[in-house]
C-alpha cells in the first residue's frame, strides 16, 4: 500500500518539521539559540529583544561584542517597528526584494537593544524567504525578530546545511532545524543609506544591477567611499576555512601547486575554467572542477570548502574568479577566506 505523504499546513512545511518549528518556537521565548535556514546560510538566531540571549550568539560563535547581528523579521510590517527615518530607496527595496537574500542598514528604533548593533545606531534588517525561517518568525509573534549571523565559529566557513551547524556548533545551540542545502549559499547583499545615499557594504544574493535597477541610480560600494557603518561580514579576513587557501590565475595556480607538491604538501586545485591539470601528474596534487556558472558556483562554495577542509589537504588553491559584476560576491567571499595567506600561500 502507499504511504501517503505527510500532512502539510499554511506554512507548506510537513507535520514533523511543524513540530520542530513549535518546539524551536518554545526555545527562542525561554532565551535559549536555534540554529535555522534560510536561503543565503543557515542563522544562529535568539530573540532579538532579550539581550541575555542574544549574548549567547556571541558565546557561541566566539564573535567579539562590538560586531553588529542581522535581525530577522518576518514581515514588511515590522519593518517601521524596528527602524526609524527611513529612506525611501530603502523602502523600495524592501517592497521589492523582501523576502530574499537583502539586508537594509537603518537607523534603529527604541526597540533593538545595544547588544544586537555593538552600539551603534543602525541595524541590519532582513526578511528570508526559506520556510522554516518564514514559520519560526510567524510562531514567535508580532514585534519579535531573531537575531542570527551565520551559524558557525566567527570568521569561519559559513554553513549550508543542518550537518555544517553539528560538525561546527553541536550542542552548544539548544535547536537545529534542518531545511535542507541552502538555495543560494552565499550570505545576503548588506546595503547601507549614510547620508541617505545607498551603499553596498557586502555583494551578495542581490545582484548590485538589481538594486540599481529599482532605484534608478547608482550606487556607492565601500571601496569607493570610507563608510563609518560597521557592517556584518566585512572584515578583511572572513569565512575561512582551517586548511591555507589561495587565489591565483591559470596557468600559475598550476605553477604555485608544483612548487608546494615539491615541498611534499598535499594540494587541492579548484577551478572554475577548462583549464584541466598539466599532462604531467603529481600524485600529490589533485584537482576539482567547480561549476562555470556563477549561481551554482556560490551555491556549492561552502559546501565544496567544508567537504575538503575536512580532507586533510596542506594546502588549497582556488583559481581567480572572473572580473564580471555576477562573480563579484564570489571573489569578495574567497578575498576574505584567503586574506591570511595573501602574502604567504603556506602560511
Amino acid at each position: 500500500m502507499k504511504i501517503p505523504p505527510p500532512p502539510e499546513n499554511q506554512t507548506g512545511l510537513s507535520s514533523e518539521q511543524q513540530a520542530r518549528v513549535d518546539q524551536a518556537t518554545q526555545i527562542i521565548t525561554a532565551g535559549g539559540t536555534v540554529a535555522f535556514p534560510t536561503e543565503t546560510v543557515y542563522g544562529l538566531g535568539a530573540d532579538a529583544t532579550n539581550p541575555n540571549a542574544v549574548q549567547k550568539i556571541f558565546q557561541i560563535k566566539q564573535r567579539p561584542t562590538h560586531h553588529p547581528l542581522i535581525v530577522h523579521i518576518g514581515a514588511h510590517s515590522e519593518l517601521d517597528f524596528w527602524a526609524q527615518d527611513i529612506p525611501e530607496p530603502a523602502r523600495q527595496l524592501a517592497e521589492y526584494c523582501w523576502p530574499g537574500p537583502l539586508t537594509l542598514i537603518l537607523q534603529r528604533s527604541r526597540h533593538v537593544p545595544d547588544a544586537v548593533t555593538g552600539g551603534q545606531n543602525t541595524v541590519g534588517l532582513r526578511m528570508p524567504i526559506h520556510p522554516v525561517a518564514r514559520a519560526l518568525l510567524s510562531a514567535i509573534g508580532p514585534h519579535k525578530a531573531l537575531a542570527a549571523p551565520s551559524a558557525n565559529r566567527f570568521g569561519r566557513i559559513s554553513p549550508t546545511t543542518a550537518a555544517h551547524v553539528q560538525q561546527e556548533l553541536g550542542t552548544e545551540v539548544d535547536c537545529i532545524l534542518d531545511g535542507g542545502p541552502c538555495e543560494i549559499g552565499l550570505e545576503s547583499t548588506i546595503v547601507s543609506f549614510q547620508d541617505r545615499i545607498p551603499h553596498i557594504h557586502r555583494p551578495g544574493g542581490v545582484s548590485i544591477a538589481t538594486i540599481e535597477s529599482v532605484l534608478g541610480t547608482t550606487v556607492m560600494h565601500t571601496h569607493d567611499c570610507a563608510p563609518s557603518i560597521r557592517a556584518p561580514g566585512s572584515l578583511p579576513a572572513h569565512y575561512a576555512p582551517q586548511t591555507p587557501l589561495s587565489i591565483f590565475p591559470v596557468p600559475q595556480i598550476w605553477q604555485q601547486a608544483s612548487l608546494l607538491a615539491e615541498q611534499n604538501q598535499r594540494i587541492l586545485v579548484l577551478t572554475w575554467s577548462d583549464s584541466t591539470q598539466p599532462v604531467t601528474r603529481n600524485p600529490l596534487i589533485e584537482h576539482f572542477a567547480m561549476p562555470m556558472e556563477p549561481k551554482l558556483y556560490g551555491k556549492h562554495l561552502y559546501a565544496r570548502l567544508h567537504q575538503f577542509d575536512q580532507a586533510g589537504f596542506d594546502c588549497l588553491l582556488l583559481e581567480t574568479p572572473p572580473d564580471h559584476p555576477h562573480w563579484l560576491a564570489i571573489k569578495d567571499r574567497l578575498q576574505r577566506a584567503s586574506y591570511r595567506s595573501v602574502d604567504n600561500p603556506q602560511s
